[in-house]
């Protein structure tokens, strides 16, 4: 077993603090997105999607944002994947953007609700067309016997949708995500990190709080 213990650094690179909070959290969200994508790091907009199944079990994967203002966040899926299954009964959702190579994370807490038809068909005829054929290829989440299998299926996808569109799926989709939680968190030297969170209030301001690290 590897000694996970001792792994360890100090976060020396920035912090946060009262005067850096914007009045809502999604212009302060955009000031770290851009920091991100000007330090030339991987997937700025991944973010890990956190959802709940019937029994109460809690389930993370990795997306990418697609779209956001002030209210919402908006990502795309198969719409049969298991998070689509859990927002179905649950549509409580959490989005946690871990940008740990410039110390921070961001974590966006709400309720997702589907995009309509329109908005879907949109962005999927923006992706690139193989992205089109891979959303067909693959019953998300679904068991499969080999890699094969799904390579096969590309092929053979890419070959009946050689002329013309490729027809969106009807299991294919997305969500937009209403939060009314954002909590800020930049790492700071001694474990002494800065937190602060964002809550939405009744009127649609928004109160700020600094937690303890």
């Amino acid at each position: 077993m590897i000694d996970v213990g001792p792994l360890r650094r100090s976060y020396t690179m920035a912090g946060l603090d009262e005067k850096d909070l914007t009045p809502t959290p999604i212009p302060l969200f955009e000031r770290w997105l851009k920091d991100m994508i000007n330090a030339n790091l991987y997937d700025p907009n991944g973010v890990v999607v956190s959802t709940v199944d019937e029994s109460g079990q809690p389930y993370s994967r990795m997306v990418l944002l697609k779209n956001y203002d002030e209210k919402s966040l908006v990502f795309f899926t198969n719409l049969g994947s298991r998070k689509a299954q859990h927002l179905a009964h649950n549509p409580k959702i959490s989005m946690l953007f871990p940008w740990y190579y410039l110390e921070r994370q961001v974590m966006f807490v709400g309720t997702a609700q589907k995009l309509s038809v329109p908005e879907v068909i949109k962005y999927f005829h923006s992706r690139p067309r193989d992205s089109q054929i891979g959303a067909w290829t693959s019953h998300q989440s679904s068991r499969i016997s080999a890699r094969s299998v799904l390579e096969s299926k590309f092929a053979e996808l890419r070959e009946k949708f050689k002329n013309g569109e490729v027809p969106l799926p009807t299991f294919w989709g997305g969500y937009r995500v209403f939060f009314h939680q954002v909590e800020f968190w930049q790492g700071r030297e001694n474990r002494l990190h800065d937190r602060f969170i964002y809550d939405l209030n009744e009127d649609g301001t928004w109160t700020t709080s600094r937690l303890a690290p």
